[in-house]
Order: C-alpha cells, then structure tokens, then sequence
C-alpha cells in the first residue's frame, strides 16, 4: 500500500491574505482536513463551528475542534469551500507535522483516489445514486 501526499492551499474565507500552504497525506479513512491546533492561527479569525469527539487510528479519542469555513485548492482540482478539524498533533522525528486530508473534501474538489498510479485523479461524473 503507498502514501499519497499532496499539496493543499487553505486560505481564510474573510481574509484571503491568511493563508496556509502544505503537503498533506489523503486518507480516506480520516473524514477532514485535519491539522494540528499550533497552525491555527496562521488562518486568522476562522469561526469555531464545533468540538467533537474523534478516534484516532489507534481507537484512542480525542477532542478536536471544527472551524470554517475556508477556501481550499487541493493540488490542481476546483477550489472549494470546507471546515477544518484541529486536533493536538505530536511533530514526528523531524519536527515536523503530517496534517490529514480527508474523503470529505477530496469528493468536493472531484478528486478520486488512483491506488495503482498513487495519485489523486479527476473524477469524470459526480455519483448522484
């Protein structure tokens, strides 16, 4: 099974001037863009929609926060508009962050998962079924 990581544009819908760049690894097991709660700030003033209460991949549970919405251009895909969950998030070795993004924006942008060429495709028709 391979990584798929790509780069994700979030920016503050009332104030497009914050903005925040990264790679994100697809996860389509993770429903949001899920990042830590130390870059919150560099989006500005994004309301607080929710907290709620998820599992991790190790079925331990947290709290995170639910905040949008925001402007999100997923790699070359239509921009669209989605909420953000931030969650406490240990950096790696590195110090570095792996923020998550979910199945639920990739259906938004038209984006589907190609697990043979690990990459995001576009999808040709949205399923209304």
């Amino acid at each position: 099974m391979g990584r798929i990581v790509t780069q994700v544009k979030l920016a503050n819908f009332t104030d497009p001037d914050k903005t925040l760049m990264l790679s994100a690894l697809v996860d389509t097991g993770a429903a949001y863009i899920t990042l830590p709660n130390s870059w919150r700030e560099s989006l500005g003033e994004i309301e607080q929609l929710a907290e709620i209460e998820v599992e991790m991949a190790d079925q331990s549970a947290r709290t995170g926060t639910v905040c949008g919405p925001v402007r999100v251009r997923i790699g070359e895909f239509r921009p669209i508009m989605a909420e953000v969950l931030f969650i406490d998030m240990e950096p790696d070795q590195d110090g570095e962050y792996e923020p998550l993004l979910g199945y639920i924006s990739l259906e938004q942008a038209g984006a589907a998962v190609d697990m043979l060429g690990h990459r995001l495709v576009h999808v040709k028709r949205v399923d209304l079924k």
